[in-house]
């Protein structure tokens, strides 16, 4: 399970550019495997590529990468009232379109953050539209629909 979470986010990492400085997909990252170690250690093993696998990697990924973005957006918001380094809307517009787009939702409406601008909001809403045209066109071509 940990040698197949790590090539799938790996992976991910190399073939889209935008992810390899994306700080925050790291940590995603770091999380989902961290977990997975645990789990196979502590709780359970399953074949690289059963069913199982497949299940807790979609779990762990829309857990943790909503998590993250909730954490992403905390780090613009109090950069932003410090002055500081902000996380580029390039970053946050990525973690939205891997499954992040109801944690930047929630933290939208309680950090009130990104919520005035509307260039960033089309974006944010463009995200949403292209991450589940991607989830359709997935499950299309694996005939599951």
């Amino acid at each position: 399970m940990v040698i197949t979470f790590t090539t799938v986010l790996l992976g991910l990492a190399a073939l889209i550019y935008p992810l390899r400085r994306n700080m925050f997909f790291l940590l995603n990252s770091a999380i989902i495997i961290g977990l997975s170690w645990y789990i196979e250690t502590h709780w359970f093993r399953t074949s690289i590529f059963s069913y199982k696998t497949f299940l807790l990697f979609i779990v762990f990924q829309i857990t943790t990468i909503n998590i993250t973005t909730f954490f992403a957006y905390g780090v613009d918001k109090r950069a932003a009232q410090r002055g500081a380094w902000r996380v580029s809307e390039r970053d946050l517009h990525m973690l939205e379109f891997l499954g992040g787009w109801m944690g930047a939702w929630i933290a939208q409406k309680f950090f009130h953050h990104k919520t005035s601008k509307k260039s960033y909001q089309a974006m944010y809403k463009l995200m949403i539209l292209m991450e589940f045209a991607a989830i359709y066109f997935i499950l299309k071509f694996l005939n599951i629909i």
